[in-house]
């Protein structure tokens, strides 16, 4: 689960970089117990997170996301979809399903504009990429989908190796 709250004054106009008032998501939850809450911040995501409730957002009360949140501009969209990858890679090891899906959604924003839920930019990334570099995103999918055990063993060597394929693609784009 995940709860991202932003001041409307924050993102309405919208401006780049947007301010994120509170998040409350499963990686903070230690944070969280030991009675830490974050303060505001800047939070270039935001983008993105505007962006998806805008296009498929459910309103549980109150006007549409579209009458309420303006468009992001698509090159605010492209600097946050990439700002992030840095960060993601430190991650590799210890989220590695995250990361793996995530540079493929990076990849399939940058291409075809759309933010595409985790195993849809799987299921775009594939065929894309050369054979030699599947293996690490088609076991991410299916951990994702509940159908392979969230393990990385045998496929280890393999994790930097496609990850960084996923990342040449991304970098050919920016």
């Amino acid at each position: 689960m995940e709860l991202t709250l932003v001041q409307l004054a924050d993102v309405r106009p919208w401006r780049f970089p947007p301010v994120r008032e509170f998040q409350y998501g499963e990686w903070l939850r230690e944070a969280y117990e030991r009675g830490e809450t974050p303060e505001p911040e800047v939070d270039e995501d935001l983008a993105l997170l505007v962006t998806m409730v805008r296009q498929r957002g459910v309103v549980l009360f109150g006007p549409p996301a579209t009458e309420l949140l303006h468009p992001v501009p698509k090159s605010d969209v492209r600097r946050a979809t990439v700002a992030g990858v840095p960060a993601l890679l430190e991650e590799l090891e210890t989220d590695t399903r995250n990361v793996i899906l995530t540079l493929a959604r990076v990849w399939a924003t940058l291409v075809t504009g759309e933010i595409l839920s985790k195993d849809a930019a799987a299921d775009w990334a594939l065929p894309r990429l050369p054979e030699e570099n599947r293996a690490v995103l088609v076991h991410a999918r299916s951990v994702y989908l509940g159908e392979a055990e969230d393990s990385w063993e045998r496929l280890g060597p393999r994790l930097r190796h496609d990850a960084e394929a996923l990342v040449a693609e991304i970098e050919r784009l920016t």
